[in-house]
Order: structure tokens, then C-alpha cells, then sequence
């Protein structure tokens, strides 16, 4: 009862946070605004799945996490480079 509960008001909780780096991503004054709201979007949806995996009791949800945790790591280091010496690949 208490767990599922939490699962709850965690989900959107991180769902709320997801929602506002939308909103950043998209009014973010500069691109390193838009980048970081892109790589804390990468955090959210991780948590998502994992709460999902958590609720569910399958473990192909953590599986997914890892991968879009590594998807989001090589695209934040690519934009991040691209955006500091304007190419991705030297």
C-alpha cells in the first residue's frame, strides 16, 4: 500500500520535472540552457522507466534505463562538443 503509494507521487514527481525541462528546453534563452535541459531530460526518463520497471516487476524496464542512460551520455557529450569547438568528430 505504501509502496505503491510512493511509486505514486514519485512518478510524477519526475513526471512534473520532465515537464519543466520541456518547458526549458524549448524558452532556454541560450544553447547551453537547451543542452542541459536535453541532458536532465535524459536523468527524468531514466527514472520513469525505472519506476515503471519498479511497478511492473520486470526487469527488460532496467535493461531499457541503461540503455537510454548511455544513448544520453554520448549525445550530451557530442552536443556539448559540438557546441565548444563547433565540430563532433576531429
Amino acid at each position: 500500500m505504501i509502496v505503491a503509494w510512493a511509486l505514486d507521487f514519485a512518478t510524477m514527481a519526475v513526471a512534473l520535472a520532465l515537464l519543466l525541462c520541456v518547458w526549458r528546453l524549448l524558452r532556454g534563452p541560450e544553447a547551453t540552457d537547451r543542452v542541459l535541459a536535453l541532458d536532465t531530460m535524459y536523468v527524468d526518463v531514466v527514472a520513469l522507466v525505472i519506476l515503471l520497471g519498479i511497478r511492473h516487476g520486470n526487469e527488460l524496464f532496467f535493461e531499457a534505463a541503461l540503455l537510454i542512460a548511455l544513448l544520453g551520455f554520448v549525445s550530451t557529450v557530442a552536443l556539448a562538443r559540438y557546441l565548444s569547438r563547433g565540430d563532433v568528430i576531429e
